[in-house]
């Protein structure tokens, strides 16, 4: 069922679904506060099952999974597709009518906005599904990039450590992933149905990834620059968030960039044509 939002509601969207209706900010945060710690045993979990499944599959024939492939991309891609439609509304809204300030200070995208709250929480949830991606790249014993599994655990802990500390800058980090996410599994669909799209499509994807930590960086410096000069009560994040996801970003950054040199350019001048074998999360 689809409702009227009411004209003194903070928001841009013209209906709210019930499950978006029902959404209570405090209600998830309290369970997160008690149980956010479940993170780092998904991620220990992940990794026992990841680099076991992978040394098993030494002894077996690579596994197909074309059908369930193309199903779990399309999954992805349609969900983070709604997410952003979900979540960008209320940021574009913020920077009109607030400015930078308030988007990266303000914690009302959790409190105040039941369509973008949601959908925030179901992201830092949906991060726990994404570690299924690793399971098919095992399973088909493609090669298991450094840059892959650490992504998939540093996300994880950050998006449910921001998640438990209230943190606002997280409506820009949530706003960029869904985006990258929507173009990065439609892609990897395309890809698993069996048609191979132009070199300068992987191109753009990962040059879009590379855009979304500069810009993650980006945030994080100015963030910093707020707190300094109007202290911790001006913005709604910690000087521990600011540097850990720094440090996230600038480490993502960092491995793209090389990702981005070996197999477009150092290709390229190789005389290979520069197609792409894999990027972070290929399958």
């Amino acid at each position: 069922m689809v409702h009227v939002l009411r004209p003194s509601e903070p928001s841009n969207y013209s209906y709210m679904f019930d499950f978006e209706e029902n959404y209570d900010y405090f209600s998830t945060r309290q369970w997160l506060i008690t149980n956010w710690t479940c993170s780092l045993y998904f991620c220990i979990i992940y990794v026992i099952l990841v680099f076991g499944i992978q040394r098993l599959m030494r002894k077996y024939t690579r596994f197909q999974l074309k059908g369930p492939l193309i199903l779990w991309n399309i999954m992805l891609a349609t969900f983070s597709l709604v997410g952003l439609s979900r979540t960008a509304p209320e940021l574009f809204r913020v920077l009109n009518k607030h400015g930078l300030h308030h988007s990266v200070c303000s914690i009302s995208n959790f409190e105040d906005d039941q369509v973008s709250g949601f959908w925030s929480w179901v992201f830092m949830l949906s991060k726990v599904l994404e570690l299924g991606d690793t399971i098919f790249i095992v399973l088909r014993k493609q090669p298991l990039l450094f840059l892959h599994w650490y992504h998939h655990i540093t996300v994880l802990l950050y998006s449910w450590f921001s998640y438990y500390e209230q943190t606002s800058t997280v409506r820009w980090f949530i706003v960029m992933n869904y985006l990258v996410h929507t173009m990065m599994y439609t892609y990897y669909a395309v890809r698993a149905i069996g048609y191979r799209p132009p070199i300068l499509v992987s191109i753009f994807i990962t040059a879009s990834q590379l855009t979304q930590m500069v810009v993650g960086c980006y945030i994080n410096y100015i963030t910093y620059g707020y707190l300094k000069s109007g202290g911790s009560e001006s913005c709604q994040v910690s000087m521990l968030n600011i540097f850990l996801s720094f440090v996230m970003y600038f480490s993502f950054f960092v491995l793209f960039a090389e990702f981005f040199y070996n197999a477009y350019i150092l290709k390229s001048k190789s005389g290979s044509g520069g197609v792409m074998k894999k990027t972070s999360k290929q399958h």
